[in-house]
């Protein structure tokens, strides 16, 4: 396997990374068998983990901590800080004592006693950045944390967390990790080359876009299917479906599964330093691993972008970053006495 590096890091680490968020409770609950899928992707080369507290609730980084006994050291292993914990509401967020507190929680799940990548999982707008920084700044030189990093920040956040860590003299964000697929390729547009600009690496999630490009979810099907009860919207998008359908043909043209395009596809832009698999089960990981060597020409590369054009989504996953302008009503309207005095 021909490892990247990551960012101006000089940490090596393969262009596939093993997203952990499948294993535990809320995808693989047995244990050993996702210590397997573990082993199985580290034989095959891959040298790169990542995960987060939040997934089932510490479990994932239980599962990971196991498996790495006695490998720790050929690994660079990431894991995330941001998400709710508890009920407290001190359990959470990107505040110092939050940061301070969870990372030793980490530790312990992972059984190590470092981590190579610390993410701050989402942005917290009720935290200055200076002070998000200043407590992951504290840990690597501690020893604790080798690299830290951001995850699907904004082009603003993350150029505002650089300017801010030159001003204070604090540790730089070294990696962002953004959503991008054939579907969702917006941060083609302000993220990567940002990323690319201060020197970050880049490992990318959803791939697959949240497995719509595996070829389950497929247009036409009805209320009844497996389709029909999922939650997000993003499944039920004509244009994602749409699109989706042209990148089948286009895949079965080349002679490719259109898992395999989709994998190819994230790991052959120059920003992107690895692109996050999350198998869940055996079979999954053999199927990624079998198409690890597939490189795409640009003829390909050429009718990916007339299906779904350079910097733009097909539509919006779900759980792409939305600012709070969006998600509240009252941060984009004026009152209604204010409005009807204009």
């Amino acid at each position: 396997m021909r490892y990247r590096t990551l960012g101006r890091t000089g940490i090596q680490v393969s262009p596939y990374c093993l997203g952990a968020m499948m294993f535990g409770a809320i995808g693989n609950p047995d244990h050993d068998d996702s210590i397997r899928i573990i082993h199985k992707a580290l034989d095959a080369g891959i040298n790169f983990v990542d995960t987060a507290d939040v997934y089932s609730r510490g479990e994932s980084e239980e599962i990971v901590g196991k498996a790495l006994k006695g490998r720790r050291d050929r690994v660079v292993l990431a894991t995330k800080v941001h998400g709710a914990m508890g009920d407290d509401p001190n359990q959470r967020g990107a505040s110092r004592r939050w940061i301070m507190a969870e990372v030793e929680h980490s530790l312990r799940r992972l059984q190590t006693d470092h981590i190579d990548l610390y993410q701050i999982h989402r942005l917290d707008p009720t935290v200055d950045l200076e002070e998000t920084l200043s407590a992951l700044t504290d840990l690597v030189r501690a020893g604790k944390v080798r690299a830290i990093g951001s995850s699907t920040f904004p082009a603003s956040a993350i150029v505002e967390a650089q300017w801010a860590a030159e001003r204070r003299g604090l540790e730089r964000f070294r990696a962002e990790q953004p959503p991008y697929s054939m579907l969702d390729r917006g941060i083609e547009r302000e993220i990567l080359p940002v990323a690319q600009r201060y020197g970050m690496g880049t490992l990318v999630w959803s791939p697959l876009a949240q497995g719509m490009l595996t070829g389950r979810f497929r247009k036409g099907q009805e209320a009844g299917t497996h389709r029909a009860g999922l939650p997000f919207k993003h499944y039920r998008d004509e244009r994602r479906l749409d699109a989706v359908e042209a990148l089948v043909g286009l895949a079965e043209r080349a002679g490719h599964s259109l898992t395999h395009l989709a994998m190819a596809f994230a790991v052959a832009h120059p920003g992107v330093t690895s692109a996050i698999i999350g198998p869940r089960t055996m079979e999954q990981l053999d199927d990624l691993l079998a198409g690890a060597d597939l490189v795409l020409d640009d003829k390909i590369l050429d009718e990916i972008d007339e299906i779904v054009p350079p910097g733009t989504d097909a539509g919006r996953l779900d759980m792409a970053y939305a600012p709070p302008e969006m998600q509240q009503a009252t941060l984009r309207r004026r009152p209604a006495g204010d409005r009807a005095a204009a």
